[in-house]
């Protein structure tokens, strides 16, 4: 017996101690059973003062199952005495560990030898998140919980698919060698380094891609942007065929442009002066500043024909006019690409040439201003060394895409997909996470048996990516959010690992069902977690800045109650570790 009750408040119990606690180990963090004739109701001591117990009630032991939640407070007749070690695991454990059901995490650093685990459908059937300051052990336990999954003989979770994005590079240690471990298992690994060659490079073909991903790309930031991004994949869908009709669709699309300038009822020397600039940036063979215009008589070239008289007027307009309605033609479907043709950055490029003309960019000085903005990112992005991630040497389906993902270089099934996207910026791998997980995302909506495939999407420092972006505003969504809401129901599972919960998209993070919370020091963050966690305690809270690197508090729909575990470290670790300031300064006088 511990003692007996003298008071119930709220959800706490207090009983006065009937032990010498000098001769008894420490009894916080221990759970408590509070039994009498009817009810047997189990509590956590969660402070000690005055020979007082203090004791969170957490549930109640009912034909032998521990159930979460007390509805009703126990008696002051109870009998209180601490759970034997025998019966620990009905609490905070795994009563009956089954292979083919349960996962390994780690171990209790408050019972001796107690083992302590998850259901793996409870767990990985939900978001989670992974919290945790700088060193407290996040991406070590990562690496230990997945090696656990994946050192599973009997059965092997040969269908299993994270796609992990590795903000520094981190895990290809920790998960190369399990092929070696069991040979059904298989990691691919693609990088953003340029200059390497013992991975494959990190390419997404373009034609994949729709007009919100380009957007995302081109870090469109107004409404009166996404015409013109629309209209440019309208025209590479048309441009990258590289036939003859392309030449007269171009044709069509200059000469529109040109006529729309003629007759906006400018100044001469403006109309002028605008149709020299279409024509010198962008031409064809038939239609430049350059063309002959044939009349009974005589010829001349074009820009001879925009010359303006002594009275102000441009003395060949109508002939310029009847000239370009010859080019005129609608004999071109313009539609959105399907992924059916294969179409470069430098077709891109093309395309927002001509959609910029189309839209009549050139009419006004703020739509132009808008949609240049967009036209010089997708020139830099074209020239710059950022184009090899879009540069994809042959055609390829979507289907076969994400097949060739999940395809590993032994043409087995890869069941760790590794993204190495320490070598971009922050920017560039934002959308680059943002881009595939939509591509993940549609593929599963799309798939006829639904969830039959779950993805599970990983994102380490994913405070740089599931951000309040302003996403919601101009595509109407944002996608980590949409799969945080919808994901479930077609397989496709976030996780969430930060060292900066406060940074995260409010919406993704309130979405989590499952939490891993390491040491944790901000007070915002802190704070934030209070706030934004689902059914977190005060005491929790409390642990959170006290925690030894390697332990975190666990609670969510896959446990039965808030536990604290200290995690095995992997085998082998990630790259992980601090500078070692030691090692790299000091040096042997010789």
């Amino acid at each position: 017996m511990l003692g007996h009750i003298v008071s119930i408040e709220d959800n706490t119990v207090i009983i006065d101690l009937d032990i010498d606690l000098k001769k008894e180990d420490n009894l916080l963090s221990h759970h408590a059973i509070m039994k009498d004739d009817k009810r047997s109701i189990i509590g956590e001591v969660v402070d000690i003062k005055n020979n007082q117990a203090y004791i969170n009630l957490l549930g109640e032991i009912i034909n032998d199952e521990f159930v979460f939640g007390v509805i009703r407070k126990p008696s002051f007749s109870s009998k209180v005495s601490l759970v034997s070690p025998d019966k620990i695991n009905k609490i905070i454990g795994l009563d009956k560990y089954e292979e083919d059901k349960d996962l390994y995490i780690g171990e209790s650093p408050i019972y001796d030898g107690v083992k302590l685990g998850v259901d793996i459908d409870l767990f990985f059937n939900s978001h989670f998140a992974v919290f945790g300051s700088t060193g407290s052990g996040k991406s070590c336990s990562v690496a230990r919980i997945i090696q656990n999954l994946f050192s599973k003989k009997d059965p092997i979770p040969y269908r299993a698919s994270i796609f992990l994005f590795d903000a520094y590079g981190e895990y290809h240690t920790a998960f190369s060698k399990l092929h070696e471990v069991v040979p059904q298992i298989n990691f691919k690994t693609y990088t953003t380094n340029l200059g390497i060659n013992d991975s494959e490079l990190l390419r997404i073909p373009l034609w994949l891609l729709g007009v919100d991903d380009i957007a995302l790309l081109l870090d469109a930031d107004k409404h009166s942007q996404i015409p013109i991004i629309e209209k440019a994949l309208k025209y590479v869908n048309l441009f990258a065929n590289k036939d003859e009709s392309v030449v007269k669709s171009k044709n069509d699309i200059l000469a529109r442009a040109i006529l729309d300038i003629l007759s906006s009822g400018r100044p001469a020397p403006q109309i002028r002066d605008q149709i020299f600039s279409v024509l010198t940036g962008y031409n064809t063979p038939e239609l430049n500043l350059d063309t002959i215009i044939y009349q009974p008589g005589y010829s001349r070239p074009l820009k001879q024909c925009l010359l303006i008289d002594s009275s102000g007027k441009i003395r060949d307009m109508e002939l310029v006019m009847n000239f370009m309605e010859g080019f005129l033609t609608e004999d071109y479907d313009l539609s959105l690409p399907d992924g059916t043709i294969m179409y470069t950055l430098n077709d891109l490029k093309d395309a927002f040439d001509f959609a910029l003309i189309s839209e009549g960019a050139l009419k006004s000085d703020k739509i132009y201003d808008e949609a240049n903005i967009l036209k010089v990112r997708m020139h830099t992005l074209a020239n710059s060394e950022v184009s090899a991630y879009f540069s994809y040497p042959e055609y390829v389906s979507k289907d076969s895409y994400i097949k060739k993902l999940l395809t590993a270089d032994n043409g087995a099934k890869a069941q760790i997909i590794n993204f190495n996207i320490n070598y971009i910026d922050d920017r560039l791998a934002k959308n680059i996470t943002k881009i595939y997980s939509k591509l993940l995302f549609d593929y599963a909506k799309g798939m006829e048996k639904r969830a039959s495939l779950p993805f599970h999407i990983i994102l380490e420092e994913a405070h740089r990516y599931v951000q309040n972006d302003n996403d919601k505003f101009l595509l109407g969504y944002n996608i980590f959010e949409r799969i945080t809401k919808e994901g479930r129901k077609y397989g496709v599972i976030l996780g969430l690992i930060s060292q900066r919960p406060s940074e995260l998209s409010e919406t993704s993070l309130s979405q989590c069902s499952n939490f891993l919370i390491f040491k944790m020091l901000h007070p915002t963050d802190v704070n934030y977690i209070k706030e934004m966690v689902p059914n977190i305690t005060q005491e929790v809270v409390k642990r959170l800045r006290i925690l030894q690197p390697g332990n975190c508090i666990a609670f969510g729909s896959a446990f039965k109650v808030p536990v604290l575990v200290r995690v095995d470290m992997p085998d082998p670790a990630p790259s992980s570790n601090s500078c070692e300031i030691g090692k790299m300064w000091f040096v042997n006088k010789k």
